[in-house]
């Protein structure tokens, strides 16, 4: 195996992706002035309903996917799994220490409000499969590994996501003789939800790639393809908030200390969880671009499916919808802070340039 350093320019985000977090404060605060201005808005989506979902907020959740899983290189998951360091260590935060360090801070900052406490563990065990690449690219991380990590979790989401439901929000507070009201949960539900907002967008995501790169060439694809429909990931992710928002407004205005309450506990998780991979990254010697991966990719959440299962389980205007809906509002500002963190850490614990990219070739 040789090695070879190239340098290249900083990513730049387009203007839509730059200024993420004004579009979904204006997002919320549009969902709140049709709420409050509009009180039939509510009736009416809840008249547009199959299966308890909303189709309007379920069209805007499979719009939210689509782009993002259509991005990921399927055909590179070989090549990265063969660091077994970098697998192991993303399984392990992701599937065993997130999923535990969320229900832990969601019983100690919220043991009397059930429904938020349970919001709160559905986004624990929902994995990055979304924004985590822009965070990754800003951070100059290993974009092929966050590609095939975000892939390798999208799939383990679809088997294990209602197991590790069931587990987390029935099993586990019985034997530690936690109170259990309010988290009786149908996993056969949470399945349906994670195959219909996961399983369709991932299958789509794939044969899109598959299609149009047999077709027009990788070039194209990535080229001219991906372009045209990324901006739709965050449309369909403003469209989703306005909704959720015109139907939670009256709780978010009426009850600002329990949004507060939610805050807290989601600014704990992503400090823990993206410092526990950078320095895991590091003590194992994965060099600055994959441990920046291994850390955000174990710090992000795909609040996108969170949302979708609390929907599908409990309602659209359930507390466990508001916890997921309180979720993004909180990542966007964190993440893009721990981007600086993670610059500034390249060249102060890695002592290498985060703009110099590492390629391995065989």
């Amino acid at each position: 195996m040789t090695d070879t350093l190239t340098r290249t320019a900083p990513k730049r985000l387009s203007t839509l992706d730059k200024w993420l977090p004004l579009w979904i404060g204006l997002a919320m605060v549009a969902g709140l002035l049709l709420g409050r201005f509009v009180p039939a808005l509510s009736d009416a989506l809840s008249a547009m309903e199959v299966g308890g979902i909303s189709i309007p907020i379920g069209l805007g959740l499979l719009v939210m996917m689509y782009p993002v899983l259509a991005k990921v290189r399927y055909d590179k998951v070989a090549a990265v799994t063969g660091d077994k360091k970098l697998l192991v260590s993303s399984l392990v935060l992701n599937w065993l220490v997130g999923p535990a360090v969320m229900f832990a801070l969601a019983w100690i900052f919220l043991p009397d409000l059930p429904e938020y406490r349970t919001g709160l563990i559905i986004v624990g065990l929902a994995r990055c499969i979304a924004m985590v690449v822009i965070w990754n690219d800003l951070a100059c991380g290993d974009r092929e590994a966050t590609a095939v990590l975000v892939a390798i979790n999208s799939v383990f989401q679809v088997v294990m996501f209602s197991v590790l439901g069931w587990f987390y929000l029935t099993v586990l507070p019985g034997w530690l003789g936690l109170d259990a009201q309010g988290l009786e949960l149908s996993v056969w539900q949470i399945a349906l939800n994670v195959l219909v907002f996961l399983g369709i967008p991932l299958a789509a995501g794939f044969a899109s790639r598959f299609v149009g790169e047999k077709r027009k060439g990788r070039d194209w694809y990535e080229e001219k393809f991906l372009p045209r429909i990324g901006p739709w990931a965050l449309y369909g992710l403003l469209f989703t908030i306005v909704l959720l928002f015109a139907l939670q407004g009256e709780q978010v205005t009426s009850h600002p200390m329990d949004v507060a309450r939610i805050a807290l506990p989601l600014l704990v998780y992503f400090a823990l969880m993206w410092f526990a991979g950078i320095l895991l990254g590091k003590a194992l010697g994965l060099g600055y671009a994959r441990s920046t991966t291994l850390a955000f990719t174990a710090a992000g959440n795909n609040f996108e499916l969170a949302i979708a299962v609390a929907i599908g389980t409990f309602g659209a205007a359930s507390g466990q919808a508001l916890a997921g809906v309180v979720g993004p509002l909180i990542e966007v500002p964190v993440l893009v802070g721990l981007v600086y963190v993670s610059l500034w850490a390249a060249k102060t614990w890695f002592h290498t340039d985060p703009y110099a990219t590492e390629s391995r070739t065989s």
